[in-house]
């Protein structure tokens, strides 16, 4: 399967810069999965478009700003280090790693902290080698110390605060929403809020699972009025759900792997809606693929628990829970536009995406949505 099957133009103005004015404002485009049939609502429509018994399942992975900006300790050029993936202690590239700081210079500049170790991306890239040392300061101040060069413009960083103060609170405190890179504007105060949904409270991701961006405490009592179900699971976004296909074939492109946490609750939530034959709707590309994942690995069934998942979603695959998708407009040959496809099938997405164009529909992060049922 060609890449470039999944490409479409679309015209620059029609990238939403701004998330709508009220939470919850934005436009709707319904997508009937069998016949194809479109049309078109708003957001706060969703009760009335599905009914009692349906089980909604979201996201509640909470955004950190990880995008940190600051200067070379040496030159005061200017640095910025986008945070992707923490180092998880006890891995192979930890101990490796941590095998090393006896040989770094001023080895007690982290006043006795366990070392902090993340992927990161870092620019500029090519002047940031090896033994590079970085400062961002503000309320906290954050050292950092570049250990090793990964493919692709990654490195590993290690990072401690200049007060011992933990470094995730240093990183709330001084950091920036990491807003995707085709929102042309700096991060603002509102973006904390705003590029957050309102189940968050995971602390985890580096991008928000947009299509919980829509949800409101108003939209979710109209659900429950409905007779409408909510269970919650998390999966951590990371660089895996938006990084570039580099590949011609579909079929070569290897999704780096995310952590996801599915809690009993949850799990009995949506096993007894699959038994009582209700629809499973899955608010967004991270939770189909965090279902879809554990069910592939439990015999179609979802097993609370904590793992990683890489799996990739394309045409051909077979959903063995979700039944419907609320989700948001994705970029052209991009992972979550073939899981999409995959979904309601490659042409019907391409139809609902002309007519999204057509009826100028907002695209991306802060855009309006397309339900699939």
């Amino acid at each position: 399967m060609d890449v470039r099957d999944f490409d479409f133009d679309l015209p620059p103005e029609l990238i939403a810069q701004e998330p709508p004015a009220v939470r919850g404002g934005a436009r709707l485009l319904h997508l009937d999965r069998d016949t194809g049939s479109i049309a078109h609502t708003r957001v706060s429509a969703l009760a009335n478009l599905l009914r009692a018994g349906d089980l909604v399942v979201v996201n509640n992975t909470r955004v950190f700003p990880a995008r940190l900006l600051g200067r070379r300790d040496a030159s005061g050029g200017a640095v910025e280090c986008l945070l992707v993936a923490r180092v998880r202690p006890g891995s192979d590239p930890a101990k490796n790693i941590i095998n090393k700081i006896n040989n770094l210079q001023d080895p007690g500049s982290d006043q006795g902290q366990t070392p902090e170790l993340w992927e990161a991306l870092v620019h500029p890239g090519q002047k940031l080698k090896p033994g590079a040392r970085l400062i961002f300061e503000g309320i906290h101040t954050i050292h950092g110390e570049i250990l090793e060069r990964r493919h692709f413009g990654r490195r590993i960083v290690r990072l401690w605060t200049a007060d011992g103060s933990p470094l995730d609170e240093a990183v709330d405190a001084i950091g920036h929403m990491p807003l995707p890179p085709y929102i042309k504007r700096d991060d603002r105060a509102d973006d904390r809020d705003r590029y957050q949904t309102v189940f968050a409270h995971a602390r985890g991701s580096i991008a928000a699972p947009t299509a919980g961006l829509h949800f409101t405490p108003v939209l979710t009592a109209a659900l429950a009025a409905r007779g409408v179900e909510i269970a919650e699971l998390t999966l951590h976004v990371g660089y895996g759900t938006f990084q570039p296909i580099r590949v011609d074939r579909v079929e070569d492109h290897v999704l780096e792997a995310e952590r996801y946490d599915i809690g009993a609750a949850a799990a009995a939530a949506i096993n007894r809606a699959r038994a009582d034959g209700r629809r499973v709707i899955a608010v967004g590309t991270t939770t189909t693929r965090t279902l879809e994942a554990v069910a592939r690995t439990h015999d179609g069934t979802i097993v609370a628990g904590t793992g990683d998942t890489d799996l990739f979603i394309y045409p051909g695959a077979e959903f063995l829970i979700v039944g419907g998708l609320l989700t948001n407009f994705h970029l052209p040959q991009s992972s979550l536009l073939m899981l999409v496809s995959a979904f309601a099938g490659r042409e019907r997405v391409k139809s609902a995406y002309d007519a999204a164009i057509a009826q100028r529909y907002r695209f991306y992060s802060y855009g309006d949505a397309m339900l699939i049922l």
